[in-house]
């Protein structure tokens, strides 16, 4: 259940970032998603790595424990990767101007 709500609440997160800077919304949900696994995944092998040479000591047959230290690891790509997008996409950003309130201004102010 708690994998349903990350996933849930990732995707969200992208896919309001991806409207927000008129992007394609689905693609970069769906890929943070791809991103939040791929991070676990790269956790699981580094505490697999960590307890092979015995540096953590937890129970391989622990598969419960092993996936939640893991989801920091999913967690922290997928929050590299939103703030990558955003300043990117605020650099290339298009300020829009609502000239329909300037109508009748001075072209000095």
């Amino acid at each position: 259940m708690l994998g349903i709500l990350l996933i849930y609440f990732i995707g969200k997160r992208f896919y309001d970032l991806s409207t927000e800077y008129n992007q394609n919304k689905w693609l970069y949900a769906i890929l943070s998603v791809v991103i939040y696994y791929a991070g676990t995944f790269i956790g699981g092998l580094f505490l697999g790595i960590f307890i092979e040479l015995g540096i953590v000591n937890i129970s391989l047959e622990n598969n419960l424990m092993i996936g939640l230290i893991a989801i920091p690891f999913g967690l922290g790509l997928v929050y590299l990767f939103y703030i990558y997008l955003k300043k990117k996409w605020n650099k290339s950003a298009l300020l829009i101007k609502d000239e329909i309130s300037d109508i009748g201004k001075n072209e000095s102010n």
